[in-house]
């Protein structure tokens, strides 16, 4: 299977070390990476960063509760 050069990269799977990141957060509390250079989607808010990709990580895997409301 031949890779398309041209073809947009996920920057959700970006491993590089100048890849920055946002945790975001919506009014439910659910948490979301979200690459730094992207336009924040309508009702959720930056909580961290821009940070490494594994820092971002880390703060949700400290501060995520769960998916049960509170």
């Amino acid at each position: 299977m031949a890779v398309n050069a041209d073809a947009p990269v996920n920057p959700f799977d970006a491993d590089g070390e100048d890849d920055t990141f946002l945790v975001l957060v919506d009014e439910r509390r659910h948490h979301s990476l979200w690459p730094d250079f992207a336009d924040l989607p309508a009702g959720w808010t930056v909580v961290h960063g821009p940070c490494p990709r594994q820092e971002a990580l880390d703060w949700v895997t400290a501060h995520d509760t769960g998916l049960l409301p509170r």
